[in-house]
């Protein structure tokens, strides 16, 4: 298979590498963090940070979609280079962790905040980070690496399978959803 052609100005394989590992580093610590703060505010342990416009509380599932849309933008119509590709990598994984954070409401806008949901779709994308980011390139794959691709196909297929039949089941852990209930709105 004949390499595909590139632009001049696509980055070396090692750039793209680098610029895959800090995208899952910022988007796994993005993650971590704001489960934190969320926690920390539910339990009423540190002041309520939330934004609330006219009595509705913004998610910070609006900041990360409005975030990927701005590194969308720039990267159509300013695409940058140098240290600049990696701030836009950098608030690329903001965007992706903060809107991946909160998948559950992607599925279900109301009521309980599904935080299983959301652990698993980040679970899930920071798999997937990371294969990006270790993973040899395609022109280098050997069979055993197209195996492995389909292996993992199958296994997102059936872990995608289960993942809707469990959120049908509706299994929020009962702290969470106390803590939920508690919580400032």
């Amino acid at each position: 298979m004949p390499p595909i052609p590139t632009h001049d100005s696509d980055p070396p394989e090692p750039r793209a590498r680098h610029l895959a590992r800090l995208v899952l580093f910022v988007f796994l610590l993005t993650f971590i963090v704001s489960r934190v703060l969320v926690f920390l505010i539910m339990a009423r342990l540190m002041p309520d940070l939330y934004l609330h416009l006219r009595g509705t509380h913004v998610h910070h599932l609006n900041y990360g979609i409005f975030g990927l849309c701005g590194v969308g933008a720039w990267l159509l119509f300013a695409p940058p280079r140098g240290r600049l590709r990696s701030l836009c990598a950098v608030l690329y994984a903001i965007g992706l962790a903060l809107t991946f954070d909160e998948f559950g409401m992607w599925l279900h806008l109301g009521g309980d905040y599904w935080q299983r949901a959301s652990f698993d779709a980040v679970t899930v994308v920071a798999a997937a980070l990371g294969l990006l980011a270790f993973a040899p390139t395609p022109r280098n794959w050997r069979i055993k690496h197209v195996l492995a691709t389909a292996v993992l196909g199958i296994a997102l297929a059936a872990f995608g399978t289960l993942f809707l039949r469990t959120l049908q089941r509706h299994d929020v852990p009962e702290r969470l959803h106390e803590l939920e209930q508690g919580a400032p709105r």
